[in-house]
């Protein structure tokens, strides 16, 4: 049974960083794109930034470009955002996804929906203030 276990969530005042990490287990399925998707009360699900676990750059809404970074290790299969100069508009509930084959949508536009990811965390919160 393949689970991802988000960690790394907080509380932070604007202008300081986080990271979050999120790490598969249960299964050496590897996963063709992991992402973090956050939602905020009030707001639509917004995808932050994705990476295929295959190689090639990832990607990364406008939103935080500059700001934030991604990065796999395929050692133990962790995906992890490090997250600089925090806002409180990036105040939300983050989640970890994955998708073992992608479809259309997720191969193409990875941060454009969720629903496309097979795999989903159980959210960690984070508050800036």
């Amino acid at each position: 049974h393949v689970q991802l276990e988000e960690s790394g969530g907080g509380s932070v005042q604007a202008g300081g960083s986080l990271r979050l990490s999120c790490e598969r287990s249960g299964s050496n399925a590897r996963f063709n794109t992991m992402a973090w998707f956050r939602q905020a009360p009030g707001k639509e699900r917004e995808g932050v930034a994705a990476i295929f676990t295959g190689g090639g750059a990832p990607v990364y809404a406008d939103s935080v470009k500059g700001r934030f970074a991604l990065s796999y290790d395929k050692s133990t299969n962790t995906v992890r955002l490090q997250m600089y100069n925090l806002s409180p508009e990036d105040t939300a509930m983050y989640y970890c996804v994955a998708a073992l084959r992608p479809d259309y949508v997720v191969a193409n536009k990875p941060l454009a929906r969720a629903r496309g990811y097979n795999y989903w965390g159980q959210g960690t919160q984070v508050t800036v203030s």
